[in-house]
């Protein structure tokens, strides 16, 4: 949504387009999974009195509305893109078959999940773990405004620090919020590394897959010779 308070950013949604080109340039099979809080979110609408399961499937639906923005940025930029969402409605994109999606990596298009789970009370964090984990995917990287995981918030805290690394156990004891719980528990029990980053800052997505720039890695361990720098 860019600087606006609701909706789509037409610039912003091309500058996210000309980041996710540039690294799929270099070769980088790319899955992307879209949240939809620009539009919709299924716990604000709970929290004001509507039905959870109705509110999370409107925040579904939102997610294939910025899917689909996604894809166009992208086919107008020369990269070839399938939406594909985990609820039927084949007029607008692919039902997930995932057979089917790995055939579009293979063939070099950028794949979009969009529709989340297909089921409610669970987030787009827990759909990118379960996408990554089924796409056999190396690494999950968590585009957020801020440049990696902080101890406090570095929004409201001047002297907040940031982790290079931190392991799943200390996000899930510390609370920190890169992702919920489930998220965090999946890609642990799948040993996904997770790279959370700024999206914000330009060429950033192309610059942390080529291990340049400011960034946190969560893993499992934070031995040196797993070749992880640590905090």
């Amino acid at each position: 949504m860019g600087s606006q308070g609701f909706g789509l950013h037409p610039p912003t949604v091309q500058r996210v387009a000309d980041e996710v080109k540039s690294v799929h340039g270099l070769g980088v099979e790319v899955c992307m999974v879209i949240g939809g809080g620009n539009i919709f979110r299924g716990l604000q609408g709970s929290a004001q009195g509507m039905e959870r399961t109705t509110a999370d499937y409107m925040g579904m639906l939102a997610t294939v509305m910025n899917a689909l923005a996604m894809q166009s940025a992208l086919e107008l930029s020369g990269v070839y893109t399938r939406v594909i969402s985990a609820i039927p409605m084949d007029q607008v994109c692919e039902p997930y078959i995932r057979r089917r999606a790995v055939r579009h990596l293979e063939k070099g298009r950028v794949c979009i999940f969009a529709a989340g789970t297909g089921n409610p009370y669970f987030t787009t964090d827990t759909a990118a773990t379960l996408r990554a984990s089924e796409m056999g995917c190396e690494v999950i990287f968590k585009a957020t405004k801020v440049d990696g995981v902080y101890d406090r918030d570095p929004v409201t805290h001047a002297g907040a620090r940031r982790f290079d690394t931190i392991t799943y156990d200390m996000v899930l004891a510390r609370q920190l919020g890169v992702m919920d719980a489930t998220a965090i528990a999946h890609a642990q029990g799948n040993n996904l590394p997770i790279v959370v980053f700024s999206l914000d800052d330009p060429g950033g997505f192309r610059g942390v897959v080529l291990g340049e720039g400011t960034y946190t890695m969560v893993c499992g361990s934070l031995n040196p010779e797993d070749g992880i720098s640590r905090e």
